[in-house]
């Protein structure tokens, strides 16, 4: 017998029997065309497959929650437009349930609670409509922006506990288009703006990384304005090379206004064009072109800066002005270096964090007083402590320490300085310390995505789950297009509140998103062996060696920082179930 996580899509057809009865030769016929027209394809686009058609209804199978509940929107959107020539109560129309949850596989069949839950949630569903479980919600929230309605935990026939259940109502999906078929997120309170990665126009694509490097610094110098609202660069590099409609950029990532340009280098020479535009109308709010020498570029992306935060008419204070005209260094050459770090050190792989280091330590022969390159050697000494990489773990956190004190000498404001300082602080076991600069690091950062994330982990290892679920929400909505470790951390979350269903879905998803990301899989391990399910759990342990082959309980052990000694003996005791060694 195969048991797995999968999405369930259930679907029926609204008072088949009164159809039938009225036509039953033209309802069949209506019927079969609109499968084979529409529900066919649709569950093929979105890479699922029907797992048995039931008279009116059908159920089918996706290997991603996200595209489960995407293809039951299309499906609803487009049956607004079906049969207009039919009198109302002549149409056919869906109720679809999707539930993200355990399934039991027999030959081509699928059964148990989580093909159970998604029949119910589709009686719980309005004509037209969708609902979904709280484990599927979770997953899209962010992702796809469909405004679900939560309606509460549901008493449904033959499920032992209530679900949790979200439904998506004929009418929101009215308010769409067949193509967009997200509810667009609700726009800040403030100026809010997603700066796309500047096009690198010039002959070279070596100089990927300068027009990379002059658009985060922008995002950087914009992030710092507590009057505004900026899109974190994961989210908005994801449309790094294709073309794209800022109306389109505006509604996936709910802001007003969106900043785009281009970088040519010629030599010793830069043109930069940069355009303003209103996301809502199209139009072009503010546009330049600068002609300079390679070696302005940091007065130009101040310049630039400058200009976009007065064409959204927001006034600085003083404060930060000082913050947010601060120049990291003025050598070019260690600038081009350290833009490629974060990236390294951000995918918490071995060879990127040593490549990452190697890259600080040249930059820093370049400027030595360069803070910015200190942080990032620091944060490569630091990763090799958190997960275990280090031979000498003390030699190692030492030398983080003096790296971050060599760059706070020199820059006490950087937003990346505060959160390894969180990081450190939580391993010395300070937690005092660590929420104190966390609390320092959201201040001065009160639009890095990152920073959020931080501080959610901060509440995750003094075990405050909710604080997390509340960070890590804000994260993403800074980041609509987010990591994989946030929705890692998300299931965390869960874990430690003991909804354990909920943390194997969301740990699924965050698989999708990163399968190689580590933490995922050890929540994932704990939540199974916590379950009784050993055997799943030992295979998902085998995921964690195969990224980590000398991980152990020890590696855990010594380099989690959980303030509750019975929250790691939790974990501790998961892991070791699930084999993995001492």
């Amino acid at each position: 017998m195969e048991r797995r996580l999968a999405a369930i899509l259930a679907a029926d057809v609204v008072g088949y029997s009164r159809l039938m009865g009225v036509d039953e030769a033209g309802t069949l016929e209506r019927l079969k065309s609109l499968r084979r027209e529409l529900v066919q394809p649709k569950i093929t686009e979105h890479k699922g497959r029907i797992v048995k058609l039931m008279g009116d209804g059908l159920l089918a199978e996706f290997p991603s929650v996200v595209e489960a509940v995407q293809c039951a929107a299309d499906i609803q959107q487009s049956m607004i437009g079906r049969e207009t020539d039919l009198a109302e109560e002549l149409r056919i129309r869906l109720r679809i349930g999707v539930n993200l949850g355990d399934i039991i596989v027999e030959g081509s069949d699928i059964y148990g609670d989580g093909v159970n839950v998604a029949a119910r949630l589709e009686g719980l569903a309005e004509p037209g409509g969708i609902c979904i479980s709280g484990p599927a919600f979770d997953t899209v929230e962010g992702k796809l922006d469909l405004a679900f309605e939560d309606i509460g935990p549901q008493q449904v026939k033959n499920i032992a506990k209530p679900v949790r259940a979200h439904r998506l109502t004929p009418s929101r999906l009215q308010e769409g288009t067949p193509n967009n078929l997200a509810q667009q997120l609700a726009l800040p309170d403030r100026p809010s703006i997603a700066v796309l990665a500047f096009t690198n126009m010039s002959d070279d694509q070596e100089q990927e990384h300068l027009s990379d490097g002059i658009s985060e610094d922008i995002i950087t110098a914009l992030s710092k304005i507590p009057k505004l609202f900026v899109i974190a660069r994961n989210s908005t590099f994801t449309y790094k090379g294709r073309a794209v409609d800022v109306k389109q950029v505006g509604r996936e990532q709910g802001v007003h206004y969106v900043l785009e340009g281009s970088v040519r280098r010629g030599g010793k020479r830069l043109r930069i064009t940069a355009q303003l535009i209103d996301a809502t109308t199209g139009d072009h709010v503010w546009a330049q072109r600068y002609d300079r020498v390679v070696q302005d570029v940091f007065a130009l992306q101040d310049e630039i800066t400058r200009e976009v935060t007065s064409a959204l008419q927001v006034e600085l204070t003083d404060g930060e002005q000082a913050r947010l005209w601060a120049s990291g260094t003025q050598n070019f050459e260690a600038w081009e270096i350290v833009i490629q770090i974060p990236e390294l050190i951000y995918s918490h792989r071995r060879e990127n964090t040593l490549m990452g280091r190697r890259l600080a330590e040249q930059a820093l022969q370049l400027d030595e007083h360069y803070a910015a390159a200190w942080t990032w050697l620091g944060w490569s000494h630091y990763e090799e402590v958190f997960n275990g990489w280090s031979e000498a773990p003390e030699e190692s956190m030492k030398l983080a320490m003096d790296a971050v004190a060599r760059s706070r000498s020199i820059d006490d404001s950087n937003q990346d300085t505060l959160a390894l300082l969180v990081f450190i602080h939580l391993s010395l076991r300070d937690y005092g310390r660590a929420i104190e600069f966390s609390e320092r690091a959201m201040t001065l950062g009160p639009n890095n995505s990152f920073v959020a994330g931080v501080a959610a982990n901060v509440a995750l290892y003094s075990n405050r789950p909710k604080d997390m679920v509340v960070l890590l929400k804000k994260a993403m909505r800074l980041c609509p297009i987010y990591p994989a470790w946030y929705v890692g951390d998300l299931a965390w979350a869960y874990l430690l509140m003991d909804r354990l269903e909920d943390a194997i879905a969301i740990a699924q998803e965050a698989i999708r998103l990163d399968p190689d990301y580590i933490y995922t899989y050890i929540v994932l391990a704990v939540a199974y062996a916590e379950l009784g399910r050993e055997q799943t759990a030992r295979a998902v342990a085998e995921n964690i060696l195969r990224i980590e082959p000398k991980y152990s309980l020890r590696t855990f052990a010594e380099s989690q920082p959980f303030r509750d000694a019975e929250v790691l003996d939790r974990h501790i005791e998961g892991l070791r179930k699930a084999g993995l060694p001492e």
